[in-house]
């Protein structure tokens, strides 16, 4: 759980439906990011809806407001610099202070990646990005011109200094039999943020639980 203590003033950005608890001098205010128009693919991607948000304001002296994300894992906070941002999957998301922009229109990963169900955005401005992951998150610090392979699924952010391509695993056989779809190749400078766990294999783990018994209900 991330937990943020606001003085006066003060004001942190969540994701629609992350807040927990908040102390009585926070207000809540509920907006649509000024990027989000529908139409964008962006919003295609989130299903035609808008990328709500809600910005919490200590207004009545400091307070304190807590944050959770779906996914069951780490919380990590990504420093953001003007000459230094992030691109994350939009399923990392939890908070973000008021001088970070979240880009949901950014067009820079190449449609291949859209298939397989993920949506990255493009974190810039000057402030604190708070990420949180499936599993535990495991960071790779690349020098200049080294290069990771990462699957999509345990993809969740790197620096937006990197250079990248997503790429189909292996020759035609590997991308249908191999079980890994398409990857990311990153190369830095830069750092990368991978989720030790993916959510796609774990609904399929359950999946191979609960079957048989929704079948056999159903019959």
């Amino acid at each position: 759980m991330l937990t943020v203590k606001l003085e006066q003033d003060e004001i942190i950005t969540a994701e629609s439906g992350a807040m927990t608890y908040m102390g009585p001098n926070i207000e809540a205010h509920t907006r649509r990011r000024e990027k989000s128009i529908l139409g964008s693919i962006g919003l295609k991607l989130l299903g035609r809806q808008s990328f709500w948000v809600n910005d919490y304001t200590a207004e009545r002296g400091s307070g304190e407001v807590a944050f959770v994300a779906a996914p069951v894992g780490d919380i990590e906070t990504l420093d953001v610099k003007p000459d230094h941002g992030f691109i994350i999957q939009k399923s990392a998301y939890i908070a973000s202070t008021q001088d970070v922009d979240l880009d949901v229109k950014w067009q820079g990963f190449t449609k291949g990646l859209f298939g397989q169900g993920l949506f990255m955005i493009k974190v810039s401005g000057d402030g604190n990005l708070f990420i949180n992951t499936f599993g535990a998150i495991d960071k790779h610090a690349l020098q200049a011109k080294e290069t990771l392979i990462v699957d999509n699924f345990h993809l969740v952010a790197f620096s937006d200094s990197c250079n990248y391509k997503v790429k189909k695993f292996g020759g035609l056989k590997e991308t249908l039999l191999g079980g890994e779809g398409l990857v990311t190749e990153i190369r830095g400078p830069g750092d990368v943020y991978i989720q030790t766990k993916n959510l796609r294999e774990f609904v399929e783990w359950l999946w191979t639980l609960l079957g048989p018994r929704v079948k056999s209900r159903s019959r």
